[in-house]
């Protein structure tokens, strides 16, 4: 909400909401040396792969593997999985966004985000390897995306008057489960069945804008790194004198209450190096990296990695020393760890250079094509298809007179279950306060372009009619039409 951007960096990557604080040095310490298909859900979907057969053997968690029934939205009920979750005020899920569950383009075989997903997964199991010869981290991609709010929010610390558990900025279900946020909402249950190291992988629901590189479903992979005394400080000299704790202390802009600065600079040192290796992995070793100071509930200290792409710095990916009360929580505090995240598709526009975040759910044979490779590390460069023209309708209406009942993502979100993908953008072109009643009006324009073929003015016009009534009977709006 505009309201928020003020305070809050930007989500270009589809990212935690974080806050910009004052940058401090990287202290320079000595580094820590380590580090078949199934059927169809939808016709959206393509097809999708099982679960990395990489992870460790650990109890099973929920997966998207076994379900095949497609979702319904009942009057009572809402069946997504295979699983039926009871209707309330809250339930705010919409078909569409229903359709994409189990599509898992994360593990679709030469898919631009499976090309992504594996090669960051190949640099950990080469680069990263456990005491026994065996990759260190084990790769977690086919949890199911229904969580409850307790894992997706509660788990994380983030506070119950925190602006990301909008209704407006999430799918909920009902009030006690919700299409996950970001995949950091099976964090403390991966830790808590006994994992040390572990990347997951998976997709993540957001009700957002509506532009180029803004989509309600979207890939994260993040990873997670836990460190006993031994193992941070074995290769300090005279590392058995040195502690992850201390009592008494405070929180600083440095560290939390609990750690001692030399476990967490180690610990940021260790956590900074491991992912500038990965990004120059992607990149190449010409990329120039900087850190950014940032503000995540669940990590602290936290930063944000800038590289510098096309003349411009971008951001790629958020981390942090995790918060101990988290450890704590999921049974190992008497660990240290690191977390970081990022967004795939982030990822593999920059570095494929695709313009549009839709493509990715495009079944156009010119786009996939491109990405069958035999080997994910090879180059692929990408030939953008034929802009087809684009076509834009406004839509101007009054707003309810209680206005709190109203908000931008509302409308992002009728016109999105309306007109789909055939939606580019939608921008607020113009406000009005009449001078006398003190209504307020809106005007919205409406950009519409299909990926794979010209759209006549007559077929935008029809949705663009649909989408008109839909929002004076759903959002209590006042046509100016």
């Amino acid at each position: 909400h505009p309201s928020q951007r003020a305070a809050f960096c930007s989500q270009r990557l589809h990212g935690p909401i974080v806050m910009r604080l004052s940058t401090t040095p990287l202290f320079l310490l000595r580094p820590l040396l380590q580090s078949h298909p199934i059927p169809l859900l939808h016709h959206h979907c393509l097809s999708a792969l099982p679960a990395n057969g990489g992870a460790a053997p650990h109890r099973r968690l929920s997966s998207t593997e076994s379900s095949t029934a497609q979702p319904v939205i009942g009057q009572d009920s809402v069946e997504v999985l295979g699983q039926s979750f009871p209707r309330d005020d809250f339930t705010n899920v919409t078909p569409k966004i229903l359709a994409k569950v189990g599509c898992n383009l994360h593990n679709q075989p030469h898919h631009p985000l499976w090309l992504i997903k594996e090669r960051i997964k190949a640099h950990f199991y080469s680069s990263y390897i456990g005491r026994w010869g065996n990759p260190l981290f084990s790769v977690h991609d086919n949890l199911s995306p229904v969580v409850t709010v307790e894992q997706n929010f509660d788990s994380l610390l983030i506070p119950p008057d925190h602006p990301s558990r909008k209704r407006g900025d999430n799918y909920y279900l009902n009030r006690k489960m919700m299409l996950r946020a970001h995949t950091s909402a099976h964090q403390r249950e991966l830790v808590r069945s006994g994992l040390d190291a572990f990347l997951l992988a998976g997709d993540v629901y957001r009700r957002d804008e509506i532009d180029a590189s803004h989509y309600p479903v979207f890939h994260q992979i993040e990873g997670v790194r836990l460190f006993s005394n031994h193992e941070l400080f074995s290769q300090v000299q005279n590392g058995e004198e040195l502690s992850l704790f201390e009592s008494g202390s405070r929180r600083t802009p440095q560290k939390q209450e609990t750690h001692t600065l030399e476990a967490v600079k180690l610990l940021e040192f260790n956590l900074k190096q491991t992912l500038t290796r990965l990004i120059t992995h992607l990149f190449g070793a010409d990329v120039e990296v900087r850190w950014v100071d940032c503000y995540f509930p669940f990590t602290h200290p936290s930063f944000e990695m800038e590289v510098r792409f096309q003349g411009d710095w971008m951001e790629v990916l958020g981390c942090g020393v995790m918060e101990q009360e988290l450890l704590n929580s999921a049974g190992v505090g008497n660990k240290l760890g690191w977390a970081f995240g990022l967004g795939l598709e982030r990822l593999a526009m920059i570095l494929y250079d695709i313009p549009d975040i839709r493509l990715f759910w495009s079944q156009d044979e010119r786009f996939l094509r491109q990405f069958r490779v035999q080997d994910v590390h090879q180059a692929v460069h990408f030939q953008p298809l034929s802009k087809y023209p684009p076509l834009h309708n406004d839509i101007s209406f009054w707003l309810p007179q209680n206005r709190e009942s109203f908000t931008e993502n509302d409308f992002y979100e009728l016109v999105r279950s309306i007109g789909g993908d055939l939606v580019e953008k939608v921008s607020l072109v113009d406000e009005f306060t009449h001078p006398k009643t003190g209504r307020r009006s809106q005007c919205y324009r409406i950009i519409y372009r299909h990926m794979e073929r010209t759209l006549t003015q007559q077929e935008v016009r029809l949705v663009h009619e649909q989408i008109e009534s839909a929002a004076e009977t759903e959002l209590g709006v006042q046509g100016r039409y």
